[in-house]
């Protein structure tokens, strides 16, 4: 390959990997608190849906963002209610919450199946973007993969910085040491799963709104189950999520690749490459189990119940 198409894979790599990161950065910090919540993919299509028919309906991509991060915010609610208020099973809550968002985004959604929208334009930094290689790949992107390094760095510092950090930390830990230091176990809870359905209908916007600026049902393709994946095998870090995420975009470019190189395979096959290679590689970064369990919240998927 010549470095112009080169160039082009890289760039087109941040961009397939951008709602992968915005949604497994979102779980991160959930799971961080010691909340589970499976219902990832449900609450992605509930955002690509609700940003799609508010954008539309506006004619405003701000207003489809902020719908669709509302509308990940109130789904994750409904799961906070279960999880967390009601001490419900976490799994249970979170596979709820999944086929839920399925059913309802494919019902709201109807209407608007195969309409397009003039998406987000790309926004070229001046003097960075002409930067051989780099330039083009990090420095000529849309304003939403801008803002999903924006995002990395803030969790990054957060969680390794602040007392805020240190705070969710020890209620991932363990919530009844936290309680016992006067930490609101139940609150901090509530704003780590927040903050993580907000990251997840923001990934189904980018995807409806900037990757493929159309609304078809399924659209997250199981980008959602990858996140969840992607947050264990990275083991909780934030680094090891932002390489997780643009290796699965690259695998999905490059299977695109492959096909319009001729490759002679079945397309199928193809179509599996992005999950197959993410899952093996996160699998050998994680192979020490010793770090895996070092690293695991040790209250994570465990119902908390405050002392009367």
């Amino acid at each position: 390959m010549d470095a112009v198409l080169i160039t082009n894979v890289l760039a087109a790599t941040v961009v397939a990997g951008t709602p992968l990161l915005l949604v497994a950065l979102g779980e991160l910090v959930c799971e961080r608190s010691g909340v589970l919540n499976l219902g990832q993919e449900g609450m992605m299509l509930m955002g690509a849906v609700i940003g799609f028919i508010a954008a539309t309906s506006t004619g405003s991509l701000s207003m489809g963002i902020l719908a669709a991060m509302l509308g990940g915010v109130l789904m994750s609610m409904l799961f906070a209610l279960m999880a967390i208020t009601l001490a419900a099973n976490q799994y249970a809550a979170g596979l709820a919450l999944t086929i839920f968002g399925i059913g309802l985004s494919s019902f709201v959604g109807s209407g608007f199946v195969g309409q397009s929208i003039d998406g987000f334009d790309k926004i070229a930094i001046p003097l960075l973007s002409d930067i051989p290689v780099i330039g083009p790949v990090l420095f000529n992107q849309d304003l939403l993969v801008y803002g999903s390094l924006l995002i990395f760095v803030l969790v990054f510092c957060f969680l390794k910085y602040s007392r805020g950090g240190l705070i969710l930390r020890a209620v991932g830990e363990s919530p009844e040491a936290a309680n016992a230091n006067g930490l609101k176990v139940l609150p901090v809870r509530y704003m780590a799963v927040a903050f993580g359905g907000a990251m997840a209908g923001l990934a189904g916007a980018y995807l409806s709104l900037a990757y493929t600026p159309m609304w078809t049902e399924n659209m997250t393709a199981g980008r959602g189950w990858i996140a969840l994946a992607l947050v264990v095998f990275a083991t909780w870090k934030p680094e090891r999520v932002l390489l997780g995420a643009y290796l699965f975009g690259a695998a999905s470019i490059l299977h695109l690749v492959l096909q319009g190189l001729g490759w002679n395979s079945s397309t199928e096959l193809l179509a599996m490459l992005p999950y197959v290679v993410t899952i093996i590689v996160l699998v050998l970064l994680s192979w020490n189990p010793a770090r895996t369990r070092l690293n695991t919240p040790l209250s994570i998927g465990q119902p908390y119940r405050p002392s009367k």
